[in-house]
């Protein structure tokens, strides 16, 4: 902890989330036994709730566990939380493509609300989770179009459309062609 920052100073850098801060020290609160980085978005605790700490390992050693949000535990000093949820949407949309994946399944599995995953997921991809994965689908369905014998309805429903209307507009949309068109145009270039 630099002899300059006093916990006044730290307290201001705690309620504004100040990122500058992380690295320089941590605060703890006991009433729920958890500690964070200065830059963290919870909830801003009771001044009389809080202790600082010039590193992690102080905190712990006063019983004090690590913010699941902002992660103080890791050892980089600055640490993006919303990269983590992005990456873990994206791999398990990939990994289920295929599947009737609600908005509500995805934040349960990602383990935020339905309204923080969307908002967060828009922000950092430009794209909704829901974009994603049509985005996903269709490619696979171009990838099977040229790559295999089945005819559209067999792909749409395998790339995880529950039926051919919504995936031919959406096929469409993306692609500028339907797939048969796509099929046709790929297999000339590949001729």
């Amino acid at each position: 902890m630099k002899a300059a920052l006093t916990k006044a100073h730290m307290w201001k850098a705690a309620v504004d989330c100040d990122h500058k801060y992380d690295g320089e020290f941590f605060y703890a609160v006991k009433t729920t036994g958890i500690f964070c980085r200065p830059s963290c978005k919870s909830k801003t605790p009771n001044y009389e709730n809080i202790c600082f700490f010039p590193n992690a390992e102080e905190a712990r050693k006063e019983g004090f566990r690590p913010c699941k949000r902002c992660r103080p535990d890791l050892l980089e000093n600055t640490y993006d939380p919303h990269l983590e949820i992005i990456e873990d949407t994206k791999k398990y949309l990939q990994e289920n493509y295929a599947s009737n994946i609600t908005i509500a399944q995805l934040a349960m599995h990602v383990g935020v609300s339905q309204y923080y995953l969307s908002r967060t997921f828009k922000e950092k991809t430009g794209y909704t989770p829901q974009m994603y994965l049509s985005t996903l689908r269709i490619q696979k369905a171009q990838e099977l179009l040229v790559t295999t014998k089945e005819n559209s309805t067999e792909i749409c429903f395998q790339v995880g459309y529950q039926n051919f209307s919504s995936f031919y507009k959406q096929f469409k949309k993306i692609c500028g062609c339907s797939p048969r068109c796509f099929r046709t145009e790929k297999g000339r270039k590949g001729n």
